[in-house]
C-alpha cells in the first residue's frame, strides 16, 4: 500500500482570524489507499460515537461493582458527555495549531490510553476522571474524520464519502446498547472499554501511514484563555443540568436553578467575548452564512428528535413490555439494513439531486415512522415493532449527507474543521436536549394519563368490578388486587404517553421540511469532473465538491458572509 503523493498545501498569509488567502489542497487518494484510509477514519468515528451510548446499559453493573448507587452511576455518562461537548468546538483552533493529521492521530492514541485506564479503574472516582479524559480527547475526532474523508475523495465522489461517514454516526448509537448489553451479560463491563484498544491502535497507525504527507498548514495562535474558560463554564453547567434534571425534578431543585443561571449567564458572556476576540477559541462568525446557520439548526433539531426517540423506544419495551437490554437492542438493530443498502445510492445521487430535496425526503420518512410508532399498544408483537425500524433505515441513509452538504457549502477546506466542530457541537448538545426533554415529557404525560385512567376505576364500573372479583378468586386480597390493577393502569399510561411523544416527533419532522429550504441552493457542477455552470441545476455534489476538491477554487471567507444575503 503506497501513500498518496504529497499534497499541494499552501499556508498562505492570514488577513484575520480564521482566514487564509492560500489554499490547503491535498490531492484525492486512489485505489487501495483510498479504501484503507476510509476504513480507518470510519473505524475511529464509529468507535467514538459508539462510546457515547455503549455504557448506558452497563450502568447497573458498574454501579454495583464500584459500590455506588445507580444515580451516582450516571456520572459515567455525564462526565464523558460534558468533556466531549467542551472539546468538540475547540477542534478548529486546535487544528490550526497542530494540524489535522497530527491532531487526529494523537487524539485517537490518547483515546486508546483513556479507554484502557477506564477498564482498569480501581475506584469510581478514578473511573470518572478517566471518562473525563476520554471525552476530552474524543472531541476533535468526529469533525476531523469528516474533514480528512472529504479531502480524500475527488469532487465527483464527495457525496459518497459523506454517505459513508454519516452511516457511522447514526448506526453507532443504535449498536451501542446492543453491544454493551451483550458484553456486560457475557463478559464483564470493563470490556466495553477494552474493545476500543485494538480498533484505536489500528485506526491511528493506518491514518498516520496514509495521511502524514497530507498535513494541513499550521500557525501559532494565541490562547483565548477567557473564551476557553467561559466555554468550559457554560457547557459544563448546561450538560450537568440536562443529565441531572430529571433525577432532581428539574426546576423544583435549587441545584438545577443554579446550573441554569450559570449556563445562561456564561453563554451570554461567551458570545460577547468571542465575537470581539481577535483570535476566538470558537469562530462564531461562521453563523454569518445562511446555509451554515440553517444547516446547523436543522441538523441539531432533527438529530435531537431522532436521538430522543432512539433512547425512548428501548426504555418503553424494557420497562413496560418486559424486554431485556439485549432484546431491546435487537428491536433497534434493523435500522442498519436499509441504511447500508441505500447510502451508496444516495452518495451517487449527490451530483444530480438538490440536497434540500433529499433532506425533505428523509424528514417525510422520519415523520411516517414516528406516526407508525404513535399507534403502538401494549399488545404489539416483535415484528410490528421492527417494521418502522426497518423503514427508518431509509431516512437514516438520506439524513446526514444532504445536511452536511448544506452546512459546509462555500467554505474553504481550511475552515472545514472549525465549521464541522461547531455544527457537531450543536448536534451533540441537541442530542442531550432531546434525551432529557423526551424522557421528562414521557414521564409527565404518563402521570397525566395515569390520573385520567384512575378516575374510571370505580368498583361500580362494569369493567372494573368483575376484574377485581377474578383477582380475588385467584387468591389475592383487595389490596393485592388493586395493586395489580394499578400496575396495568401504569403500563397503559406509559404506553399512551409513548404514543404522545412519537406523535409530537412526527409533527416536528413535518415542521422541519420547509425550514430546510431556507438554505441557499449550492452551486452546481455541470457534470462529474466538469466545470461549474450557472445554467445547470444546483446539486449537493457540487456542495461537497466545493468543500473537498483540490481542483476547485477555494472561496474566501467573505463568500461565507455573503451567503446570508
Amino acid at each position: 500500500m503506497s501513500r498518496s503523493p504529497a499534497p499541494a498545501a499552501v499556508a498562505g498569509r492570514t488577513d484575520g482570524p480564521g482566514t487564509t488567502t492560500g489554499a490547503y489542497s491535498p490531492a484525492p487518494l486512489a485505489g487501495s489507499t483510498l479504501v484503507v484510509g476510509t476504513l480507518a477514519l470510519a473505524a475511529a468515528t464509529f468507535m467514538i460515537v459508539l462510546d457515547t451510548s455503549i455504557a448506558n446499559v452497563s450502568l447497573p453493573a458498574i454501579a454495583g461493582e464500584m459500590g455506588v448507587s445507580p444515580n451516582q452511576g450516571t456520572w459515567v455518562i455525564t462526565s464523558f458527555a460534558v468533556a466531549n461537548a467542551i472539546a468538540v468546538p475547540l477542534t478548529g483552533w486546535l487544528t490550526q495549531r497542530f494540524g489535522q493529521v497530527r491532531l487526529f492521530c494523537l487524539s485517537t492514541a490518547l483515546f486508546v490510553v483513556a479507554s484502557w485506564l477506564c477498564g482498569m479503574a480501581p475506584t469510581f472516582e478514578t473511573l470518572i476522571a478517566f471518562r473525563v479524559l476520554q471525552g476530552a480527547v474524543a472531541g476533535p475526532l468526529i469533525p476531523l474524520s469528516q474533514a480528512l474523508l472529504l479531502s480524500s475523495y475527488p469532487a465527483a465522489k464527495a457525496g459518497t464519502a459523506l454517505a459513508m461517514w454519516s452511516m457511522t454516526t447514526l448506526i453507532a448509537p443504535v449498536a451501542g446498547p446492543l453491544l454493551g448489553g451483550w458484553i456486560t451479560d457475557n463478559y464483564a463491563w470493563p470490556w466495553i472499554f477494552y474493545i476500543n484498544i485494538p480498533v484505536g491502535i489500528a485506526a491511528s497507525w493506518l491514518t498516520w501511514t496514509i495521511y502524514r504527507d497530507r498535513e494541513s498548514p499550521t500557525r501559532k495562535l494565541p490562547i483565548d484563555g477567557v473564551g476557553l474558560g467561559l466555554l468550559v463554564l457554560w457547557i459544563a453547567a448546561l450538560q450537568i443540568m440536562l443529565d441531572k434534571g430529571k433525577e432532581l425534578d428539574w426546576f423544583a431543585s435549587d441545584a438545577i436553578v443554579v446550573l441554569a443561571i450559570v449556563a445562561v449567564v456564561g453563554f451570554v458572556f461567551f458570545l460577547i467575548w468571542e465575537l470581539h476576540e481577535e483570535h476566538p477559541v470558537v469562530d462564531l462568525r461562521l453563523f454569518a452564512g445562511r446555509s451554515f446557520t440553517v444547516g446547523t439548526l436543522v441538523t441539531a433539531v432533527s438529530y435531537g428528535v431522532f436521538f430522543g426517540t432512539v433512547v425512548l423506544l428501548p426504555l418503553w419495551v424494557q420497562t413496560q413490555l418486559g424486554y431485556t437490554a439485549t432484546d431491546a437492542g435487537f428491536v433497534l438493530a434493523p435500522v442498519g439494513i436499509l441504511a447500508l443498502l441505500l447510502s451508496p445510492f444516495v452518495g451517487r445521487s449527490i451530483p444530480r439531486v438538490d440536497p434540500r430535496l433529499i433532506a425533505t425526503i428523509s424528514f417525510v420518512i422520519f415523520a411516517v415512522v414516528c406516526y407508525m410508532r404513535s399507534q403502538f399498544n401494549t399488545e404489539v408483537d416483535l415484528f410490528t415493532l421492527m417494521v418502522p425500524t426497518i423503514v427508518q433505515g431509509a431516512a437514516v441513509a438520506c439524513f446526514f449527507v444532504p445536511l452536511v452538504a448544506i452546512t459546509l457549502v462555500g467554505l474553504p477546506p481550511a475552515m472545514i474543521p472549525s465549521a464541522s466542530g461547531l455544527s457537531n457541537f450543536a448536534r451533540i448538545t441537541a442530542g442531550a436536549f432531546g434525551t432529557s426533554i423526551f424522557t421528562t415529557l414521557w414521564d409527565d404525560r404518563a402521570s397525566l394519563h395515569h390520573a385520567q385512567l384512575v378516575e374510571t376505576l370505580d368498583p361500580s364500573n362494569p369493567a372494573v368490578g368483575p376484574l377485581l372479583d377474578r383477582l380475588r378468586a385467584a387468591g389475592m386480597d383487595t389490596t393485592q388486587a388493586l395493586a395489580r390493577v394499578n400496575d396495568a393502569v401504569t403500563q397503559q399510561a406509559y404506553s399512551l404517553a409513548f404514543n404522545d411523544v412519537f406523535y409530537l416527533s412526527a409533527l416536528i419532522f413535518v415542521a422541519l421540511m420547509p425550514l430546510v429550504w431556507l438554505a441557499r441552493r449550492p452551486p452546481v457542477r455541470a457534470h462529474a469532473g466538469g466545470a461549474t455552470g450557472s445554467g445547470a441545476a444546483s446539486t449537493p455534489g457540487s456542495t461537497a465538491a466545493s468543500v473537498a476538491s483540490s481542483r476547485s477554487p477555494v472561496a474566501s471567507l467573505s463568500n461565507v458572509a455573503s451567503d446570508s444575503s
